[in-house]
């Protein structure tokens, strides 16, 4: 069975993005191989998205923020689809994939700017995971093996509709 690599954009790297790596790669098909990265990544990954990604997992040596100019050298592993997943990095100029992955945006909202106690910034994040993960079930569930690129284009996006 055929893995697909799937890099998730978001400006920091820190939350969404790294949510999104971590339900991939741990995902029920073993379909995925999930990456993250961002246009200006952060210092560390947000605790909360950590957390989540421990409880599904994902291991703790994997949880960094990196600049999405690493997956764009000649030596980084060719992405099948790209994924950003906040406001930000869907205006941004991307740069441009090797092998013309996929593209779609996948927007939610930044539960690293949630105030209140730490229930209500990790009912955030949760809703955030189960969102990806809701997408990445119905992306997993595809036969995208017997998919042209330009369903698959077209499914990726209508993803963005499913709540």
């Amino acid at each position: 069975m055929k893995k697909y690599n799937i890099l998730f954009l978001c400006t920091h790297n820190s939350a969404r993005s790294i949510l999104g790596e971590a339900i991939a790669s741990t995902h029920a098909s073993g379909r995925f191989v999930g990456f993250s990265a961002g246009s200006t990544p952060g210092t560390k990954v947000n605790p909360f998205a950590a957390e989540l990604a421990l409880e599904m997992g994902y291991p703790e040596e994997k949880l960094s923020s990196k600049s999405w100019d690493v997956y764009g050298k000649e030596d980084a592993p060719q992405m099948d689809f790209i994924i950003t997943v906040c406001d930000n990095a869907a205006g941004e100029v991307c740069p441009l994939w090797p092998g013309k992955p996929s593209t779609a945006h996948w927007g939610y909202p930044d539960p690293s700017q949630v105030q209140g106690s730490d229930d209500d910034k990790r009912r955030a994040f949760k809703e955030v995971m189960v969102g990806l993960r809701r997408r990445m079930d119905i992306l997993g569930a595809m036969p995208l093996e017997k998919l042209d690129a330009m369903t698959i284009q077209a499914e990726l996006k209508k993803l963005a509709e499913v709540k």
